[in-house]
């Protein structure tokens, strides 16, 4: 069986994705590019806000309309849309074979079986995680944990999800030692909330310290990168262990949605400015070079414009590295629905937009920072001819891969993906830095 796969939305998802590919590969499948003569698509959705949406039904439509005109016999829908709307997508699009929810996919190998697209439904090996088709393997993934115990009034994901529920350290180890057999330089670690780890599992049960350590110990990746993890997740034993463990690289990826107060109880989040602010002074305190990545959420319902300016203000004060943003969508089945969306789209667009453009001059003058230092260089590809003056791409501990920009590595000799170089940072422009290969 020759298999396509489409894989939508966030990191986690694509741990989901390669979860299920390897399960089907250990069937006997193999994975295509060419979706057109593929045997089975298999598209994986996402459902977080209203364009993720669009792109997924896109997705499944381009997919079915393959079983005409190609050698398509089979389009099966798994993930968070399909999750929350599985009947109406059956009703909607009947020409898709399956459509599976997270409790269901145990059935996609059975009923695979069933219609004769796998022929042995015995395993002939262990189904391990399969890069998925396009994705470097020299960058994987590694979900701690599923589901998520907060309430935010704009998130429909525990609605999808589910509650917290932590993978076994044993587990993990495990896994991410297959990752490193299969060519990982870098791990990230992506949960709902990293910092959630453990606590499900007992007050003696390991957290997210001594999942590290645990990884740290049984593997030999070089680098593991922290992505998604709340405030008040960021433990004195964690930053210590990160301050003093270069293989856990100076990043972090802290969600704070806003800065004013009134916006932040709106949400239902559980941080405050105030105590954002000692956070973050205490993190660049404890670790050297440390860069932080935030998201950021405008247009809430009852946002004003004052609103508005305090989170700008407090971003010009605080001086994220990175950050990520987006609009307000309502989402079906979260508290927010309930309230009246009176952000009219135009000022929620100029909003997004202008706080964009403050952080790009925050980014800019962070980066520059970095301007004549040395740093290890993982190689991603080779440059591209259109590049030029570079012969790689790559990124710096302080750039995660596929959000924060690279680095245009010149004089970088025979370095392979997934090779670390040595190289001195000369310039940065915009989120991107370039640099000069170290003999």
């Amino acid at each position: 069986m020759k298999l396509g796969v489409v894989s939508l939305g966030c990191d986690k998802a694509t741990v989901d994705s390669e979860r299920l590919v390897g399960e089907l590969v250990g069937h006997g499948a193999v994975v295509t590019p060419d979706l057109p003569r593929a045997d089975v698509i298999l598209v994986n959705t996402c459902g977080f806000i209203d364009a993720a949406k669009q792109e997924s039904i896109d997705a499944i439509l381009s997919a079915a309309s393959l079983k005409s005109h190609g050698d398509v016999k089979a389009v099966v829908a798994v993930g968070c849309l399909v999750q929350r709307y599985q009947q109406e997508l059956q009703r909607e699009i009947p020409e898709v074979d399956l459509f599976l929810g997270f409790s269901d996919l145990h059935k996609l190998v059975p009923e695979l079986a069933e219609r004769g697209l796998i022929e042995d439904p015995v395993a002939r090996h262990p189904g391990v995680r399969q890069p998925v088709t396009g994705n470097a393997v020299h960058v994987r993934y590694l979900k701690i944990s599923e589901g998520c115990d907060h309430t935010c009034a704009f998130c429909a994901i525990p609605l999808m999800r589910g509650k917290h529920r932590s993978e076994p350290l044993e587990r993990l180890v495990r896994e991410a030692q297959t990752l490193e057999a299969q060519g990982a330089r870098e791990i990230n670690l992506v949960a709902q909330d990293l910092g959630h780890y453990g606590r499900d599992l007992g007050r003696a049960g390991p957290k997210l310290p001594e999942l590290l350590e645990a990884l740290l110990a049984g593997t030999t990746v070089p680098w593991y990168r922290l992505l998604y993890v709340y405030s008040a997740g960021i433990t004195d034993r964690l930053v210590e262990l990160m301050g003093r463990t270069s293989r856990i690289v100076p990043y972090i990826d802290m969600p704070i949605q806003h800065a004013a107060d009134r916006m932040l109880e709106r949400m239902r989040r559980p941080e405050r400015r105030g105590t954002l602010r000692e956070k973050l002074r205490w993190l660049r305190g404890a670790i050297p070079d440390l860069a932080i990545r935030t998201t950021c959420l405008v247009g809430f319902p009852g946002e004003t414009d004052q609103d508005f300016r305090e989170l700008l203000e407090f971003l010009d004060e605080v001086q994220f590295d990175r950050l990520g943003a987006f609009a307000y969508s309502p989402q079906e089945g979260t508290r927010a629905l309930a309230y009246p969306d009176d952000v009219p789209d135009a000022v929620k667009r100029d909003r997004l937009e202008e706080l964009l453009e403050v952080q790009r001059a925050i980014s800019a003058e962070r980066l520059a920072r970095f301007v004549g230092r040395e740093a290890s260089v993982l190689v991603d590809r080779v440059a591209d001819p259109d590049e030029a003056g570079a012969t790689h791409v790559g990124r710096v501990p302080w750039q995660a891969d596929d959000v924060d920009g690279v680095t245009h590595l010149e004089q970088g000799g025979r370095g392979e993906p997934g090779s670390l170089v040595r190289a001195r940072i000369t310039a940065s422009e915009d989120y991107d830095f370039r640099a000069v290969a170290l003999t």
